[in-house]
């Protein structure tokens, strides 16, 4: 046995207990759920004879694009689900390839992860959104050659193409992938970038991922993603008392990311320039 595979094992036993250990003595605690992006204004207004300040984050605005089984979409179709979005085009040489690679691993792991009775956590709860920023080659029978190459389930991943300027002005205004970066400045006219944008349910942007970074970003998003999946309101931050209806909820979010690191570990295990 490999040390990346038993690795692998390592992480699997450890984690769940970890998690459960965490949630039996932190149970009164709020759970630290993902932050908000892009703050839009502060409102004051009178509660009960007290002033409170209210932060408006910003929301992402509804678009109307083609996905890769040539059906008319928008993206408030997708209310009440959490949102995970990329950007790639299909003649990709670089790194489009392994994003969306670690994309289908993560899709899988929910898949797996999920109650299949009442899908906990499973893919009707979540959306993966890969938009192209080369729509004016990517027509839908690309897209869909794309998707099929990479064994992807459409039921609850959509290929985007359809106005470039609609989708730049998306990609840059709404969901901002030129802020919170550090590393690699984005070309306003190619919109190439390895950034997972991570969206709640009420399309409020709650995290940006490296999509090339399966040690430690997506990991994190796996995680991220579930706990979103079980957020509460707003006004009402969550609080999970120490239950067996919410340990599963806890479980099912610790399968998840266990499982996308299993699959990453089988891949490079699996492929020759590992060896």
């Amino acid at each position: 046995m490999s040390k990346k595979a038993l690795l692998g094992i390592i992480i699997a036993l450890i984690i769940p207990l970890t998690g459960y250990l965490i949630l039996k003595y932190a149970s009164n605690k709020n759970i630290h759920m993902p932050g908000h992006y892009i703050l839009d204004s502060v409102v004051t207004q009178e509660v009960n004879g007290k002033m409170e300040r209210d932060s408006i984050w910003h929301t992402v605005q509804n678009i109307k694009l083609v996905n890769q089984l040539g059906d008319t979409v928008h993206l408030y179709d997708l209310s009440g689900k959490v949102i995970v979005a990329d950007f790639f085009f299909t003649s990709c040489g670089s790194i489009c390839p392994t994003l969306t690679k670690n994309m289908v691993h993560l899709q899988r792991s929910f898949e797996k992860g999920g109650d299949k009775r009442g899908d906990l956590l499973g893919v009707n709860n979540v959306q993966f959104l890969s938009f192209s920023i080369d729509p004016v080659r990517d027509s839908v029978s690309r897209l869909k050659a794309y998707a099929d190459k990479y064994g992807v389930n459409s039921d609850n991943w959509w290929f985007l193409t359809g106005n470039r300027d609609s989708i730049y002005d998306f990609i840059f205004q709404q969901l901002k992938v030129d802020k919170y970066d550090n590393e690699t400045p984005i070309d306003p006219n190619f919109a190439h970038t390895g950034r997972f944008v991570l969206l709640d349910r009420d399309f409020g942007i709650r995290g940006y991922y490296n999509g090339l970074d399966t040690v430690n970003d997506l990991p994190k998003m796996a995680e991220d993603i579930g706990k979103l999946m079980v957020e509460r309101d707003a006004k009402h931050p969550s609080k999970l008392p120490f239950d067996p209806v919410e340990m599963v909820i806890a479980f099912f979010i610790t399968i998840v990311v266990v499982l996308f690191i299993y699959y990453g570990v089988l891949r490079k295990m699996k492929d020759p320039k590992t060896k």
